[in-house]
């Protein structure tokens, strides 16, 4: 029962290090070497390997990538409304998605999900658990969690949030909280401790779970379930003694030759980020970490793809290794296709600023090029390389669609006279015929 993670600490570089090689450029030694170390993951679940998934990694020699979530809720959407946001999101540039269905017909969606995904497919099997046992968190027992994470490993799910680092002993740190315990999967688990008395079941069978994730080379990405719901309770007590727990749960999960990620806060304000990043990956010993936004400010519903970007912007400078989307609906509702879609692009900004930021090697080529179109007044080159083409060519068209437009050394806001680029052209060229004479000349 080989993965990755065993193969890379045997000194082998596997096809699937090659090819991920290939997409970041850089050597597949070093791919290994960074898999190897734990410092990097590429959740590739050998059933979906059979079917259409093209491996990525996840990790900080690598691009900072971006997930996407999507699926169904006990209101509302279908399979082809979330076989749409599948197509949406990777389509725009998500590196994973994960599928959160809470509704009817969970089975069928994931299977049709992940049989049309050239992207890893993310779960929280708690969730598909919870609707077979009609809702009811304290019927729980511990092998129905270990046979939902067996058969959501065999449809091929690449990587599970499991909240296995919330124990009993944390409860009461949350009790003075002003949004409580904001993660479903963490308040389901704090629920069944409290009705039973006793220790977190996922905690306690975590060895089992590893020798299910090890069979099918599922990826950890082990769940905060104390995050911070909120700026106000960020960085408290209750997220540390977790994140704790957490780093014991990394060390471990490699120790049983499963491949690690760690979830990390939603809610931080801006001048605790860096923090963040940097404890996690003291406490988890460089594993990927894997955020939510983080939104930067509470203040802006309707408007929560925009604060998490900010944030997601900052963590993924410091060191975070994928952003999980926000959509406009965050906190609002189940979000439509076109949600997706902004959620996707604003953190693709968000990712590609990191990368900038980060020193990535040919991260800024891409806006060198479009800075080069844009002063050339390349419009069609401009839109090219936009991350997203289709919006950029509609907005500059709805007021000059006309194809001569397409050359025109102006757009609709500065018009002919007063672009400043067109007046730099204008004086270059100047120059170029002799017409400037330097300051020094004229004294």
């Amino acid at each position: 029962m080989s993965t990755q993670l065993t193969k890379a600490r045997a000194g082998e570089i596997t096809p699937e290090m090659e090819f991920v090689a290939q997409r970041e450029a850089l050597t597949p030694e070093l791919i290994r070497d960074e898999v190897a170390a734990g410092r990097m993951v590429i959740p590739a679940n050998k059933v979906h390997l059979t079917k259409r998934l093209e491996p990525m990694a996840i990790g900080i020699a690598a691009k900072c990538k971006i997930n996407a979530n999507i699926g169904n809720s006990a209101v509302t959407s279908d399979v082809q409304g979330e076989l749409e946001k599948l197509h949406t999101s990777v389509h725009h540039g998500a590196d994973t998605v994960m599928d959160l269905s809470t509704g009817k017909d969970i089975d069928n969606i994931r299977h049709q999900i992940i049989d049309a995904s050239p992207v890893p497919i993310g779960t929280v099997p708690i969730y598909q658990m919870l609707e077979e046992l009609g809702g009811n968190i304290e019927d729980m027992k511990a092998q129905h969690f270990l046979d939902m994470c067996e058969h959501q490993a065999k449809q091929g799910v690449d990587y599970m949030t499991v909240h296995c680092g919330v124990l009993l002993e944390h409860l009461h740190m949350t009790t003075k909280r002003v949004t409580g315990i904001v993660s479903r999967g963490g308040s389901l688990i704090a629920k069944w401790m409290m009705v039973h008395r006793k220790q977190n079941p996922l905690y306690e069978c975590f060895d089992d779970l590893c020798d299910i994730f090890r069979q099918y080379d599922v990826t950890w990405s082990l769940g905060d379930g104390l995050r911070p719901g909120s700026i106000a309770d960020a960085s408290d007590e209750a997220q540390f003694a977790e994140l704790d727990v957490l780093g014991e749960l990394t060390a471990r999960g490699q120790a049983n030759g499963t491949q690690v990620m760690v979830e990390g806060p939603g809610h931080i304000p801006m001048h605790q980020i860096q923090m963040n990043i940097e404890r996690q990956i003291e406490v988890c010993n460089g594993a990927p970490f894997y955020v939510l936004g983080p939104l930067v400010t509470d203040v802006a519903p309707g408007y929560d793809h925009i604060t998490s970007a900010i944030g997601a912007a900052m963590a993924g400078w410091h060191g975070a290794a994928m952003l999980c989307y926000v959509t406009p609906k965050e906190h609002l509702g189940l979000p439509n296709n076109e949600d997706v879609k902004q959620g996707v692009i604003a953190y693709k900004i968000s990712a590609h600023a990191a990368d900038v930021s980060r020193g990535r090697v040919g991260a800024q080529e891409r806006d060198d090029a479009l800075s080069k179109a844009r002063f050339e007044f390349d419009w069609n080159e401009q839109f090219r390389l936009s991350l997203d083409p289709q919006t950029a060519q509609a907005y500059h068209d709805e007021t000059l669609p006309q194809d001569t437009f397409k050359s025109a050394h102006f757009c609709s806001m500065c018009g002919p006279k007063y672009c400043s680029m067109k007046i730099t052209e204008d004086i270059r060229k100047m120059a170029d015929d002799g017409e400037l004479v330097s300051l020094e000349t004229n004294e």
